[in-house]
């Protein structure tokens, strides 16, 4: 894993590589080998930076890149007081920054800064999608967008040294991958859904056609590892065990690589999957799951990434726990870098 005191370079999702020269009170970021920015810091109880010169880049990429380097320079960190004399409007209209308490204050909060889609989240239309309400099966429920295909977010995680991103899974090129995992007696203890390589087309040939569910495939550095299914929790089974809300997302979990296990592995793919499905639709308010009860071990990974475990309760395959995680709480202790 890597030492975020010996941080030197972050990588971006289009391919450009930011690094920096920094000291106790000075920093230099380098965006694909030219100087993007020059700043002064103050490191108080809250950090002061101080614009020194900007390098014929838009201010508001700039201010971008440097709040991305400090955050995940300092995992502790909340909020970035920034001094700036011209008023950065396109970080404000983003809300990147916010008006501080003087002039020519703005601060950069933590919280907001991680709820910003891009650069992480690939091609979507979930957010922008009209609400028109529907019943389908008995269920009310808004009517649901056309499942994106290919890499849906991608980010790079500072503190294993690589890449994690999610793509939508691809019957013919996964299947057998997909028919691998599900007969490891270990996911077959859980998952219950071991079978033939004809038996798993089926299984995802259905849920390729459901609207409510999209299958998606997890990589570290573009290697496959774990596969996810992520629904809409109106019309899921899952509704009539707690009041669901519209928007309510919920997550099946799958890893079938054994050499990707462990916690700091579940760390990094588990809050990026809730951070993917925060930021496909800002209206999704609350993320669900629903392991088995005896599942401790998945249970304990998920409280420590801040999901509590509402109740138990009955499907009628299983005993299973509703773990639930509210959007505010993932962002306010977002520990994302």
């Amino acid at each position: 894993m890597s030492n975020l005191n010996d941080l030197s370079a972050l990588a971006l999702p289009q391919g450009q590589r930011l690094a920096a020269d920094e000291t106790a009170t000075c920093l230099s970021l380098i965006l694909e080998g030219q100087l993007l920015i020059q700043l002064r810091l103050d490191r108080e109880e809250q950090t002061q930076v101080h614009l020194l010169q900007l390098h014929q880049r838009p201010l508001g990429q700039a201010i971008w890149a440097a709040c991305y380097w400090l955050f995940a320079r300092d995992p502790s960190c909340q909020c970035l007081t920034w001094h700036l004399p011209e008023r950065p409007d396109e970080a404000l209209r983003s809300g990147l920054l916010i008006a501080g308490e003087h002039a020519e204050q703005y601060l950069c909060q933590r919280t907001l800064f991680w709820q910003l889609p891009q650069p992480w989240l690939g091609e979507s239309l979930t957010g922008s999608y009209p609400q028109q309400m529907i019943i389908s099966d008995g269920k009310r429920h808004p009517r649901r967008p056309v499942k994106p295909r290919g890499e849906v977010y991608r980010r790079f995680d500072a503190r294993l040294g690589g890449w994690v991103s999610l793509r939508t899974l691809e019957i013919e090129s996964d299947l057998a991958r997909f028919n691998r995992w599900q007969n490891n007696p270990r996911v077959l203890s859980f998952w219950q859904e071991g079978g033939s390589l004809e038996q798993h087309r089926e299984y995802l040939d259905k849920l390729q056609a459901d609207p409510h569910t999209l299958t998606l495939i997890g990589c570290f550095d573009d290697q496959p590892f774990a596969y996810f299914e992520a629904y809409w929790a109106k019309e899921d089974r899952i509704a009539p065990f707690y009041d669901a809300d519209n928007y309510d997302r919920g997550i099946h979990m799958l890893v079938g690589e054994e050499d990707q296990r462990g916690p700091h592995k579940v760390a990094s793919w588990l809050s990026a999957l809730v951070h993917y499905l925060f930021l496909d639709d800002p209206r999704t308010q609350t993320v669900v799951a629903e392991p088995r009860a005896d599942n401790a071990k998945m249970i304990g990974y998920m409280h420590n990434q801040c999901f509590h475990c509402e109740k138990e309760f009955d499907f009628p395959h299983k005993r299973a726990a509703l773990m639930m995680l509210g959007r505010e709480r993932f962002f306010d202790r977002c520990s994302l870098l």
